[in-house]
């Protein structure tokens, strides 16, 4: 009976102890242990199943429970004290890192194989009788000392960034890898590590004069950085793939018997030559603050990271480092550098160099820039299509030009502002295709004007436009006058659609195109083919001043005109102007007939969208001669072209130049060529525009750009269409109401005789204008990486005429009216005339009078009889009057 009583008795004290809550006393590490469940991972099962600590959850932890729970993490999780944690004996494994813990006592747990306890505030850590442990981290905390005596079994020891002046590793004869740098230790004694397995050694920021590790043949990791050594003696260990030796008295040390090496970092110690040669694995290259004056990794093709800066370096060749992601260049005497196959860098820091350009266009992948302190820099080139997160560019007095992504100007701009860099040019134009990579899509168009296919024999189609849709937003590229196209993208999907002035005169195949690239092989080629449709006769001119009109000097003209429709013409082209006022020098076409103020030129065989072109001297009367010719006159010119056909459109079958005479001029302009008075029939229709640019340079501009931002309120951007030009380029309609027109590889010279070009266009103006109302345009030039030249601002205005400002008889008087020679002006009221002038009933100037202030008569002799008009400009406006030669 006795017997049972025992049984019962110790049967009641188990349950009792399995069901003893375990004291906690830290609220943090118990809200911990309480907060464990099958859905997070603080506490697993011996099968590493998350559980559920307080599995009978009345808010404590009972050692039953405990016994439950083999691998605990309790990170990040603001503790102070793990007090409690001896009751988790079956514990194989505990994390507790990133706390505020400052003592840790695991004595006695023998099924502790793993312990992390990193950053923390450790000042004590008990490992009495934890025999099995085999791996322990404690870096960066607080430790003075260290006893490893009882855990002779440990094979990974971490415990760098603690106050170890001592360090007793001897009993620990299966360590594999030893961290212990950024302690105060003065010797390691490695005599009973295994040469064999030992692999991995960190030891670097102590005060060690003196490292023992040549038995160790197997070492794949040695980071001994920062010690006061002075040699290394280390086999040839083929398995080392990490050194480190930075900061220390060891130099040019012979790395080449290392071939597996990954990561090197062998900065400040006075280095003077780094032999690469057989490093093809290495990734990580630190040398930085040494005296190199050369440094070859051609053959280290896998860098990912290179660090040289502080050296002496006058050449670094980085062409065939296609991996590298990380590179720091600065304080070198690099003259230059080739950056473009650097395709996937991330991050580039140069400073205190002699470079003076950078190029980082074919980094795609380039996250941050830092570049400063370049007395040299002159440009910089991230057109890349990379939206760089951190761009730094500050003290590089000589930079003028930095070329980056469209999306990035304004950002670029608020940076070089920042950094109180305000006279460097920032644009796009260092290329003309989007940063990044870019594809093709090209071909060339023709007019099947046989209608049998297009084939070698049929002309180009020049000029003609395509929409480019992306599905977000679209724009226009305008081909150049050899029917050829390349319209270069980024990756995406494209819908390329032609797009014509006249829809109803030719059917195009195909229609449209579908594109998507990278799936799709660049470059992609297709040709259009146009086939006429009907027959539509439709002619076009214009005439161009190539150069201005200036009192005694010769001008010079350009006549343009085009086979619009889609059948072959012959005719005519017509030119009528003041031949009493300008004289006829030359021309490049033979004159089929002329007289004193009209010329006549005969044409055959102008084909669909050929144009031709005829050049034309003029000498311009000078103010002594009769009439006299001053600035400020308006010289008219009436071009036509006429054929037998009727024609589609016969109102671009006229074209009326009005030129403004000037005594000098800027070489860079823009010329609205119907003038600044336009007549309101021309509301809702073409008007022309010409802009002329000159290299005043002195080196040829290799490229050459005009922008040009059209007023929407005014113009219908989508009838923009380009029609002459000195030198081929294509044009680029984006944003909405951004024209460029592009000079690609122009080289325009920058000798006096050559070094002139223009551009010229037609835009149609809204139709809901009105009479009164004015549009003005301008452009930028750019010149390669200069700033931009921008132009004047031509205004024009519709304007009937013969309007007046003020009423003609309330302020003069003419007489006789009719006249036969000296027409009479009398001022009624006070008035000031600064100039008069006498136009025949066409508009065409026959007398100019510019200093009108002294004159109060005008020789009509020479005038032919019929109805003419006066106009007289004044301080009070423009007024005229009728009057009759008899």
């Amino acid at each position: 009976m006795s017997k049972n009583y025992l049984l019962l008795l110790t049967l009641c004290f188990f349950c009792s102890a399995n069901s003893q809550t375990i004291n906690i006393p830290d609220a943090n590490f118990k809200a911990k242990l309480l907060e464990a469940d099958v859905l997070n991972e603080i506490a697993q099962d011996k099968n590493q199943n998350n559980i559920k600590i307080d599995a009978n959850g009345d808010g404590e932890i009972q050692l039953s429970e405990a016994l439950n729970v083999y691998y605990l993490t309790v990170k990040e999780s603001s503790i102070s004290s793990v007090v409690g944690i001896k009751n988790f004996d079956n514990l194989i494994e505990f994390k507790c890192g990133q706390n505020n813990i400052t003592s840790i006592d695991v004595s006695n747990m023998n099924n502790l194989l793993y312990l992390e306890c990193y950053i923390n505030q450790i000042v004590n850590l008990n490992l009495s009788g934890t025999s099995n442990l085999y791996e322990l981290n404690c870096q960066e905390n607080l430790l003075t000392t260290l006893n490893l005596s009882s855990v002779s079994k440990l094979t990974s020891l971490n415990c760098s960034v603690n106050q170890l002046t001592d360090l007793d590793v001897t009993v620990l004869p299966d360590l594999f890898s030893l961290f212990c740098g950024w302690n105060q230790l003065t010797e390691l004694n490695l005599s009973n590590q295994n040469p064999t397995t030992f692999n991995a050694l960190s030891c670097s920021k102590n005060n060690l004069s003196n490292l023992d590790i040549v038995r160790f043949n197997n070492l794949h990791t040695l980071h001994c950085s920062e010690n006061p050594l002075t040699n290394l003696e280390i086999s040839a260990y083929s398995t080392l793939g990490s050194l480190a030796y930075s900061e220390t008295k060891i130099s040019n040390f012979d790395v080449t018997k290392f071939p597996n090496l990954i990561y090197l970092s062998c900065s400040q110690t006075e280095t003077t030559s780094l032999d690469l040669t057989g490093l093809v694995k290495l990734k990580i290259l630190d040398c930085v603050q040494n005296k190199l004056t050369n440094l070859d990794v051609s053959t280290s093709i896998n860098l990912e990271s290179l660090s040289c800066t502080y050296n002496s370096l006058t050449n670094l060749d980085v062409t065939k480092l296609s991996k590298l992601g990380y590179l720091q260049i600065g304080n070198n005497q690099l003259e230059s550098i080739d950056l473009k196959n650097l395709i996937n860098l991330k991050d580039i820091t140069i400073f205190d160099t002699a470079l003076k350009d950078i190029d980082l266009s074919h980094s795609v992948s380039l996250e941050k820039v830092y570049i400063s302190s370049n007395p040299l820099l002159e440009s910089i080139s991230i057109k890349n299509g990379s939206m760089e997160k951190e761009i730094q560019i500050a003290q590089n007095p000589k930079l003028k030009y930095v070329c980056t992504d469209e999306e990035q100007i304004t950002k670029i701009e608020n940076i070089l502002r920042e950094n109180g860099i305000n006279d460097c040019n920032v644009n796009s134009y260092c290329s003309f295709t989007s940063g990044g990579d870019s594809f093709t899509i090209q071909g060339k168009n023709k007019n099947d004007a046989d209608h049998n296919g297009c084939d070698v024999s049929d002309t180009p189609a020049s000029f003609l436009k395509f929409k480019i849709d992306d599905g977000t937003k679209a724009g226009n590229f305008i081909t150049n006058e050899t029917g050829l196209y390349a319209i270069k993208v980024p990756a995406g999907s494209y819908t390329i659609s032609p797009v014509f002035e006249n829809s109803n005169y030719f059917t195009i195949s195909p229609s449209s195109l579908q594109v998507e690239f990278p799936t799709t092989t660049s470059p992609f080629i297709q040709d259009f083919c146009l086939v006429p449709q009907g027959i539509r006769n439709d002619l076009e001119i214009i005439t161009l001043p190539l150069e201005p009109a200036r009192p005694g000097f010769i001008a010079k003209y350009k006549i343009v005109y085009k086979n619009k429709g889609n059948k072959t013409q012959s005719g005519t082209v017509n030119l009528s102007f003041n031949g009493a006022a300008l004289k006829i020098i030359s021309a490049t076409e033979a004159i089929s007939s002329q007289t004193q103020s009209n010329i006549s030129w005969n044409f055959s065989n102008l084909k669909p969208f050929e144009t031709r072109e005829i050049l034309l001297y003029l000498d311009v009367n000078s103010p002594i001669e009769t009439p006299a010719i001053n600035n400020g006159d308006i010289l008219k010119y009436v071009a036509t072209v006429i054929s037998a056909e009727t024609d589609e459109k016969p109102i671009d079958n006229t074209f009326e130049l009005n030129q403004t005479v000037v005594g000098s001029y800027d070489p860079n302009d823009k010329t609205c060529l119907e003038g600044d008075v336009i007549k309101p029939e021309l509301i809702g229709e073409y008007v022309h525009y010409m802009i002329r640019f000159e290299n005043t340079g002195t080196y040829a501009a290799q490229n050459i750009v005009v922008k040009d931002m059209v007023d929407l309120s005014k113009f219908d951007i989508s009838t923009l269409i380009p029609t002459s030009s000195s030198h081929s380029f294509v044009t680029k309609i984006s944003e909405g109401n951004k024209v460029e027109f592009v000079f690609e590889n122009i080289s325009l010279p920058f000798d006096d005789a050559h070094n002139d070009g223009y551009v010229a266009f037609k835009i149609k103006t809204l139709p809901t204008l009105k009479v009164g109302d004015s549009f003005t345009n301008e452009a930028n030039i750019y010149f390669d990486y200069n700033f931009p030249i921008l132009t004047n601002k031509p205004t024009s205005t519709f304007k009937t005429l013969g309007t007046q400002d003020f009423s003609f008889s309330n302020y003069f008087n003419v007489y006789p009216n009719a006249v036969y020679d000296i027409l009479n002006i009398t001022a009624k009221n006070t008035i000031d005339i600064i100039s008069m002038s006498v136009y025949n009933v066409l508009g065409q100037l026959e007398i100019s009078v510019p200093n009108g202030k002294n004159t109060s008569t005008i020789d009509v002799s020479s005038l032919t009889t019929g109805n003419y008009i006066l106009k007289v400009k004044t301080d009070k406006g423009i007024s005229g009057v009728k009057f009759i030669k008899k």
